[in-house]
């Protein structure tokens, strides 16, 4: 029997805001365990939560960036639970009437077009951070009570490529419209994996298990690609798959069981009574539809119809955020656009790899790597630009001033290029021959040896020119 599978995401992402949801701490990573908290987030009897305004602002242009519909009224509800992570006892959270409704994730997986659907996303609060050592738990509250949106896709996606493409392409929506850093090693973004499957042709979704805090989208994969050889061997065999919550262990590329998966009506859900609804206008929702940054299809589409790069260029550059908005800056004092995604896609690249370095915690500027484009060719050679990229990323500095003190300035003196011109040709008779015979690839034998006469500061145009004119003559 062929079976599909069916997938469905439940995406929470950390908002970019300067303080939690519902209270005046400092949302800070990396502070001291326990310093950001007030008697609101710690869960005081009596400390009422107040409203923050800028994660309003930032999940609705979340949900214009993601086609939803904004619920020009939604309330709050209290999730209730029992667990340390939640010192109250319950989540604020948003059941029955959340704040952006429907949406679409359109997306590339491996060269086909597909739209992913949404079935909403709504506002919550954020858990404190569990840390189990030593047969202990250790809870850290600065993280309860920030400010958390929840993005839930339907169950449309049918593969783990699909779903790795859905969330590679959400957090770069999340990236660009500056919602979240989506950091996920600071858990900035992280999901829940919905998995069933259905015999192909049956309309009823099969059993659905749940995989928790997927932080990782390779592991998401991994984790996809083992249940549902799971499910489909527990079904083959006469067995059959229970809803359950289960946890994914990298280390043994296998799912394990966690709890047996409650039902809303296990929460017990009712009205948040301490908070007032959600109210939107519609001239507030166009203003912030107006301020929406451009996104990175559309900036892959401004790199190909304005600055004339192949589509490869542009999409590998518009893949992280930071390194397109570094690619524009620099792009502002410069028209050698094509050289600089050379140099963005090459040697920059590689210096991140090799260094372990973010471009943002280089020495490099977009300034200076604009004056190295605007240099090479004439100023420089082609090999010069390189080197000269590496000691601006690794110390800095001010481009000409390194070409001056490296003596790393390309020769175009006609006498100096003369001289090695002549020499090239006189030491290399065959070479010679065979350029005049009509082999004009023979012509890169001489360019070698004037390149080493010069140690390589010969301008490569001006010598081609030398060495035709001596030889056609």
């Amino acid at each position: 029997m062929k079976y599909e599978t069916c997938i469905g995401l439940e995406t929470h992402v950390m908002q970019k805001t300067q303080t939690k949801m519902f209270c005046g701490c400092k949302h800070e990573y990396g502070a001291e365990p326990n310093t950001n908290v007030c008697p609101v987030c710690l869960g005081y009897p009596g400390a009422m939560p107040v409203m923050n305004s800028k994660a309003i602002e930032l999940i609705c242009k979340a949900g214009l960036l993601l086609g939803c519909e904004i619920n020009p009224h939604s309330t709050w509800d209290r999730k209730n639970y029992f667990y340390p992570d939640m010192a109250k006892n319950y989540q604020i959270t948003q059941a029955d009437e959340p704040i952006c409704i429907g949406g679409q994730v359109p997306v590339d997986v491996n060269g086909e077009h597909k739209i992913f659907t949404l079935e909403r996303i709504h506002q919550e609060e954020n858990a404190a951070k569990n840390t189990h050592v030593s047969g202990a738990s250790l809870i850290d509250y600065n993280r309860a009570g920030t400010a958390l949106m929840e993005i839930v896709s339907n169950p449309c996606m049918h593969s783990a490529d699909d779903a790795f493409a859905y969330i590679h392409t959400v957090k770069q929506i999340m990236e660009y419209g500056g919602i979240s850093d989506c950091d996920m090693e600071k858990g900035h973004m992280r999901s829940d994996v919905n998995i069933s499957v259905r015999p192909v042709g049956q309309s009823k979704l099969g059993e659905k298990v749940e995989i928790k805090n997927m932080n990782s989208p390779s592991f998401i994969v991994e984790a996809i690609n083992y249940e549902v050889s799971r499910q489909i061997s527990l079904l083959e065999s006469g067995g059959e798959v229970v809803q359950e919550t289960r946890g994914y262990d990298p280390d043994r590329g296998e799912t394990f069981t966690q709890r047996t998966k409650e039902n809303a009506h296990d929460y017990r859900y009712f009205p948040e009574p301490d908070l007032m609804p959600v109210e939107v206008s519609a001239e507030q929702i166009a203003q912030w539809k107006s301020e929406l940054p451009e996104l990175p299809t559309q900036r892959r589409e401004r790199y190909v119809s304005e600055l004339g790069l192949p589509e490869y260029d542009a999409k590998l550059l518009t893949a992280e955020k930071s390194i397109s908005d570094f690619f524009d800056e620099t792009c502002k004092n410069t028209d050698s656009y094509k050289l600089v995604s050379n140099y963005m896609m090459g040697k920059v690249a590689n210096l991140i790899s090799e260094t372990g370095t973010a471009l943002i915690d280089s020495k490099l500027t977009p300034g200076a790597l604009a004056k190295v484009a605007t240099l090479a060719g004439g100023a420089i050679s082609s090999s010069a630009a390189n080197d000269l990229i590496e000691i601006l990323f690794t110390k800095g500095g001010d481009p000409k001033a390194i070409i001056e003190e490296k003596g790393m300035a390309q020769v175009n003196d006609d006498s100096a290029l003369e001289t090695w011109a002549d020499e090239a040709i006189a030491g290399n008779p065959k070479a010679v021959e065979d350029y005049k015979s009509g082999n004009g690839a023979s012509i890169n034998a001489l360019m070698g040896s004037v390149m080493k006469a010069s140690r390589g500061k010969a301008n490569p145009p001006a010598v081609i020119a030398m060495l035709k004119t001596k030889m056609d003559n």
